[in-house]
């Protein structure tokens, strides 16, 4: 009897190809003799390699259509970065109190101000951090200094290219680190990085400390040695925190308080620079952990330019019944937030089934 030659033609997107894996898995159960050979782009071979599902892999070498290199300014997102890297190095704790605070300072002849002019002059760090205060960012980072700074960024792989399943990730532009630079990173502009590597630093924020590498791929669990990365107990105190941001009257992402899930997150608003000049345009992000209590998921939107709408509706996820009419600022809480309520609104139920302690500790929660 003849070989059986099979060939997978993959050379469309990123998502098109993970979709395929369970076709492709199908294709191998029932052509168990067969030599099956992919043709994909140089980017996903080494995903499709992973998959061991193929005798053969072909590269075709034509342009790309999709990349993962995107690189952006986070905005406040990187607040919680900054007070982690200090609660990790003990020169804050949540409690400790920065006094009259300015609105505006200068660095090199150029302001940095606050979002809200109404965020009161005396934050402890936690408050700074819930209120999203700029200046009371920098001061943190002031504490840290700049090589401290740098190095926590880095130990989180925030700063650093990732190894990862295909080839499509962009690695961080590299500067100097000087006073300007330490304040304004302090809360995210001047600094660019990927989703994918701050998904990795709000992993190891949120997970008791430890380094995770990300994949594509799902694995079986090893019992390997975890390698700490934070002390303990910083992201226990981290996670109380971003959870006020989504439960707290003071907090910026009410909109993500989706009623049984225990979300907690950070937003940031950040904007875009054309040829080294900031424009009006906004890049608007949520990074959300949930349950915050025990974290098991990581949901980041990013929404490039969004724009408001003076007759949507926002409707409160916490049980209360309340609406708004409008969007009153372009800014994460009212975009990205809303956006990730949502979808934590639809995936939540999907993710509970096969998460029996996750249901009965907290779905279950909600219908009680």
């Amino acid at each position: 009897m003849p070989q059986e030659n099979i060939l997978v033609i993959k050379l469309g997107a990123l998502g098109d190809f993970i979709y395929a894996i369970g076709p492709m898995q199908a294709i191998k159960k029932h052509h168990k003799t067969a030599s099956i050979t992919l043709l994909t782009r140089p980017s996903f071979a080494e995903l499709g390699n992973a998959t061991k599902l193929f005798d053969n892999i072909l590269i075709d070498p034509e342009q790309k259509f999709w990349q993962l290199k995107g690189l952006y300014e986070f905005g406040s997102v990187f607040k919680t970065f900054t007070l982690a890297g200090a609660l990790n190095e003990g020169i804050v704790e949540t409690n400790t109190e920065f006094k009259n605070l300015p609105k505006k300072i200068t660095c090199a002849g150029r302001p940095i101000g606050e979002y809200d002019d109404k965020i009161p002059p005396d934050l402890t760090a936690e408050e700074i951090l819930i209120r999203s205060g700029n200046i009371g960012s920098v001061r943190i980072a002031q504490r840290i200094g700049r090589e401290g700074m740098k190095d926590f960024l880095n130990s989180i792989g925030v700063l650093n290219k990732i190894d990862f399943d295909i080839e499509e990730v962009g690695e961080p532009i590299s500067f100097r680190w000087g006073k300007c630079k330490l304040a304004t990173a302090s809360f995210g502009h001047g600094i660019t990085t990927t989703l994918l590597q701050v998904a990795k630093g709000y992993s190891i924020i949120s997970n008791g400390g430890f380094e995770i590498k990300p994949t594509l791929i799902k694995r079986e669990k090893k019992e390997d040695k975890k390698i700490r990365i934070l002390k303990e107990g910083v992201s226990r105190e981290i996670n109380s925190i971003l959870r006020k941001i989504v439960s707290s009257k003071e907090g910026t992402a009410n909109f993500a308080n989706v009623q049984g899930y225990e979300v907690g997150g950070k937003t940031g608003t950040a904007q875009k620079s054309f040829n080294g000049v900031y424009s009006k345009n906004k890049i608007n992000t949520f990074a959300a952990i949930f349950p915050i209590s025990k974290p098991k998921y990581i949901l980041l939107v990013l929404l490039d330019e969004p724009k408001p709408s003076k007759d949507y509706i926002y409707h409160y996820r916490d049980g209360s019944g309340w609406k708004y009419k409008g969007t009153p600022f372009n800014t994460a809480g009212w975009t990205s937030v809303e956006i990730a309520g949502k979808i934590i609104e639809k995936i939540g139920p999907i993710l509970a089934i096969n998460r029996n302690d996750f249901y009965d500790n907290h779905v279950v929660k909600k219908s009680n």
